[in-house]
C-alpha cells in the first residue's frame, strides 16, 4: 500500500464497527473487507477450539 501524496508506504487503518464509509475508496473497501474477513475465520477457530475443551471437560467433569 502507497501513499500517492508522498510516495511512502500508507498506514494500515482499522476499521471501526459503525464508521462513516463515504470518504474511503472501492480499494480501501475491499481491503477492510478481507481484513474483516480474516478477523471473523480467526475468530471462528478460537471459538471452535473452546467448544471442543468444553466438550472435554464435560466429558471427565459431568458438564
Amino acid at each position: 500500500m502507497w501513499n500517492e501524496d508522498d510516495g511512502g508506504p500508507r498506514q494500515a487503518t482499522v476499521h471501526r464497527i459503525g464508521e462513516p464509509l463515504d470518504t474511503l475508496s472501492v480499494e480501501d473497501l475491499t481491503e477492510r473487507v478481507s481484513a474483516l474477513r480474516a478477523e471473523i475465520a480467526r475468530l471462528e477457530a478460537a471459538r471452535d477450539v473452546k467448544k471442543v475443551a468444553l466438550a472435554q471437560a464435560g466429558s471427565i467433569f459431568r458438564l
